[in-house]
This record gives C-alpha cells, structure tokens and sequence, in this order.
C-alpha cells in the first residue's frame, strides 16, 4: 500500500512541475518513484525515505542542470502571434495609403496602411509587412 501513496506523491510532483516549470519537482516526482520502487519490494519505510532523498538529490545535482541547458540552449525564440507576419509580403486587393487600404496574404485579407504618408500602392502591387499595429498591417515597398 505505501507504494501508492509514492506513486501519487510522485504523480502531484509532476503536476506541480506543470505549474513552476522549472524541474525542481520533476526531480522530486523521480525520487518519489525510487521510493515507489524499494517499496514494491517490499523495503522498510526508512530505506523507502533514504532512496527518495538520495535519489532526488542526485537528480538535482546532476540531471537537473542538464537538463535546463539543453532546454534554454536548444530552443530557439520563437516568434508567435502577428510577429510572425513582419518581414513577408502580400497582394494589393484595395489601393493602400497612410490613411488605409486593404491587403491578402495568403488567403487572409487584412487592413492595412503605408508607413510614411508619401507611400500609396495600387491593387495587384506586392507590398512588405513591416509592422502590425493593432489589426492593421502597416506596410512598404517590397523591395525595402
């Protein structure tokens, strides 16, 4: 019976990690299942301890640290949301000025406007996404 308490031990650790992110708990939620473990074995109550304490500890002193460079090292930031549009171009649908006009990219139509308020593109011109200002994109000669 003390194995389950382990593994639900171990199982709200994990869940805690969710929250925190930062693999203090999974760390833990491991040792715990060490524990599990040595009591499926039927391992008095203070072996059951000793293995979660030096199990844990080992995962935070050597697995940890690894870990947390692999996963800031190797992730790349990413760009998400409308910050993925900037930089690619779309089609006229509606002649495009600093007071407003229409754009397609892709199959989405959106609002848009020139940066500077010499700027106006015809329909069918290619223009670049430069920024995204609310719901409008403000937009600039493709070549830029």
């Amino acid at each position: 019976m003390a194995w389950l308490l382990w593994l639900i031990g171990a199982g709200a650790l994990a869940v805690g990690e969710m929250l925190t992110l930062d693999l203090v708990l999974l760390m833990l939620a491991g040792g715990a299942l060490g524990g599990m473990a040595v009591a499926l074995l039927g391992g008095a109550l203070w072996l059951q301890l000793a293995i979660f304490i030096i199990v844990s500890g080992v995962l935070l002193v050597a697995v940890r640290p690894i870990a947390k460079k692999q996963l800031t090292d190797r992730t790349p930031l990413q760009l998400d949301g409308v910050d993925t549009l900037i930089g690619r171009t779309a089609q006229v649908t509606a002649q495009v000025d600093r007071t407003g006009g229409r754009i397609r990219l892709g199959a989405d139509e959106w609002s848009a406007r020139s940066q500077h308020s010499a700027e106006s593109f015809a329909v069918g011109e290619t223009v670049r996404i430069l920024q995204v200002d609310g719901a409008t994109a403000v937009v600039g000669d493709a070549l830029e």
